[in-house]
């Protein structure tokens, strides 16, 4: 979030991700709260949208047996030896996060950028 607001992104998205964590931080899905696990977990995929406004981001990692576990990235997930983050942004589109009525979530819309 730091870099997307630092650069003023307006639609970016994960390109890729390598690394590894210390402490997991999840929400699965359809669940209220989040669950913390502490370990060495491998990054198995980090995929999702962010802007200067908001990310929508899903972490997968496995443990050292190979067992992968995954679901909506939340705050406070810590590096164990490296997390190689590749970011891009689209420029001629920007994100924007409207409330779809049939469940009341944030969900992302893609419009046309404004000032290129």
């Amino acid at each position: 979030m730091a870099i997307a607001v630092g650069e003023k992104m307006k639609a970016g998205f994960i390109a890729t991700c390598v690394g590894s964590l210390e402490q997991v931080n999840l929400r699965f899905a359809n669940q209220p709260e989040g669950i913390i696990l502490k370990g060495h977990y491998e990054i198995v995929s980090l995929v999702g949208t962010l802007s200067d406004s908001s990310t929508h981001l899903h972490l997968s990692v496995s443990d050292g047996t190979g067992k992968t576990i995954g679901g909506h990235l939340l705050d406070g997930n810590l590096i164990y030896t490296t997390a190689e983050i590749v970011i891009r942004e689209l420029t001629d589109v920007e994100f924007t996060r409207e409330v779809d009525t049939t469940y009341g979530y944030k969900e992302l819309v893609i419009k046309p950028r404004k000032n290129k």
